[in-house]
């Protein structure tokens, strides 16, 4: 069974970019709901339920369980993943993954460049979704949209970066300004400089 996974900062940590409310209520309500959905399905596959979610979201297209379990493994299931990587790339202190960034310059040519795409994409996004930075099964790097919980697993990428366009992620702070949220939240991003 998938549990939550445990914050690495307090969720007053992100203020001002991101504020405690916020992140209270969509990591212990939103995370949490997606998280036993997930698992109250799982409970019929017990298989299924050994996976971990990176596998689960790979090869739940391959399994002959119905369409509609299957539809709401991919929801709650991409949520669950989708929302533990958010968690996981943001925090206090900046730590650059040097590795990443010189892969994202040869791809993008510059840092900069790519947060501009990457933030163009995310201002231009029409409804809830996420706006990710994946590395593709040819391990190259590719910058797209995907909507609702839909997850990069899905199509056999592995996502790196990934920013939350659902209004739960901001609204409370940022009412209907998703640019001032895109532009704070590249404060609390630790991987990237």
């Amino acid at each position: 069974m998938f549990q939550l996974p445990k914050l690495s900062y307090s969720f007053d940590a992100l203020e001002p970019s991101i504020d405690a409310r916020t992140m209270e209520i969509h990591y212990a309500k939103h995370h949490q709901a997606y998280i036993d959905n997930l698992n109250a399905v799982l409970a019929q596959y017990p298989t299924l339920g050994s996976l971990s979610i990176e596998k689960l979201l790979s090869t739940i297209t391959d399994t002959t369980i119905p369409e509609t379990d299957k539809i709401k493994i991919k929801n709650f299931g991409g949520g669950h993943a989708n929302h533990s990587l958010y968690w996981s790339i943001m925090g206090t202190k900046k730590s650059p993954d040097a590795q990443l960034e010189n892969r994202i310059t040869n791809n993008f040519r510059s840092l900069t460049d790519f947060k501009d795409q990457f933030t163009q994409k995310a201002l231009t996004f029409f409804g809830s979704g996420w706006v990710w930075l994946v590395e593709d099964e040819k391990k190259m790097l590719q910058c797209y949209t995907l909507p609702n919980q839909d997850s990069p697993y899905l199509l056999g990428h592995t996502p790196l970066l990934g920013i939350d366009l659902w209004e739960h992620a901001y609204y409370l702070k940022y009412q209907n300004k998703r640019k001032d949220y895109i532009d704070n939240w590249w404060n609390v991003v630790t991987i990237l400089s």
